[in-house]
């Protein structure tokens, strides 16, 4: 799309200046950043061919989340939701090997913070910007249904008041009022009071750590950075394991922690890396897997590694590390 295309009297790179907050919307809505981009994508190119028929009666942003609402709902009619191993399987064992791989679409995924958190702002607005990209959250979004799911993300995430939200799905006010305690009882055992706030010195020490043990291969430092409750899971493999004891036992007779290069990252609004590692003995390290970090008073209560190397175009990585 043009940046100086004029379709009628708004130029089309209007549009563009809301599609990171409308990517940070469908990621909500959809769970996958591949899907949020192509969501967002869509709804550009709709509202671009409809730009000459655009009646600012209620102004360009609340047309453009009616238009990706509608292509979210789309997306997800007729298909199962998006979890986590921790959802889906029962808890494994040290002796479990990485066996029982899931299609993509099987499973929630990591997002960039750059592309779905706004960049500046209200410091409480973007606290709970942070708050409603956690993975915990995003998985506990997928069960609602698409239009109950709009509901709560625009009222309590982006603040909409209820009279918009009705306009946008076409509805009333009390039946907006009623989707949205109906949303808020059914996840409401979402704890989203240990969420992360801004990144502190001690989460990029703790991040710092993290990626030291790994490098030096040492297992024990890097379960002493664990809660005793800690878990570990690893999309598209159904597999993961719950406390300190199994997660070393089970890092131990994989060798999980060999090889290894890695580059910090930020996702869902927590520390994060981005994993590189030879596909055989001696070869060149490429893309492997990106870490999200759960972190709960200096500890890491969840790892979840998401080995796909198709999530590091999105997080603007190469294939291969830098030299």
């Amino acid at each position: 799309m043009s940046s100086v295309t004029t379709t009628g009297a708004i130029p089309a790179e209007e549009l563009e200046q809301y599609r990171r907050e409308l990517i940070g919307y469908c990621y909500r809505m959809l769970g996958s950043i591949h899907e949020a981009e192509d969501a967002v994508q869509d709804t550009m190119v709709r509202a671009w061919r409809a730009l000459a028929r655009f009646e600012d009666r209620y102004g360009l942003r609340p047309w453009l989340y009616r238009i990706a609402t509608n292509v979210c709902v789309d997306m997800l009619k007729g298909r199962a939701r998006r979890a986590l191993p921790m959802d889906v399987a029962p808890v494994g064992t040290s002796q479990a090997r990485l066996i029982d791989r899931r299609p993509e679409e099987t499973w929630i995924g990591p997002a960039p913070d750059t592309l779905i958190l706004p960049p500046d702002g209200d410091p409480a607005d973007h606290a709970v910007a942070r708050e409603s990209v956690r993975l915990a959250f995003i998985a506990a979004l997928q069960h609602l249904a698409p239009r109950q799911r709009a509901v709560l993300i625009l009222r309590d995430v982006l603040r909409w008041h209820a009279s918009e939200v009705a306009v946008l799905l076409e509805t009333s006010t009390d039946a907006v009022n009623s989707a949205l305690r109906r949303a808020r009882a059914a996840i409401e055992p979402v704890d989203r009071d240990t969420g992360p706030s801004e990144p502190s010195t001690n989460d990029l020490e703790l991040l710092a750590a993290y990626i030291d043990a790994f490098e030096r291969h040492d297992v024990d430092a890097l379960v002493h950075l664990l809660r005793e409750d800690a878990i570990i899971e690893m999309p598209p493999f159904d597999l993961w394991l719950r406390g300190k004891d199994d997660i070393r036992a089970w890092l131990i007779a994989v060798d999980a922690l060999a090889d290894h290069l890695m580059t910090p990252v930020s996702a869902n609004g927590t520390p994060a890396v981005a994993v590189y590692r030879p596909q055989a003995p001696g070869a060149e390290p490429t893309a492997f897997a990106i870490h999200v970090l759960d972190v709960i008073e200096g500890r890491i209560s969840a790892i979840h590694s998401f080995i796909d190397p198709a999530l590091f175009a999105p997080f603007g990585l190469p294939d291969h590390p830098a030299p």
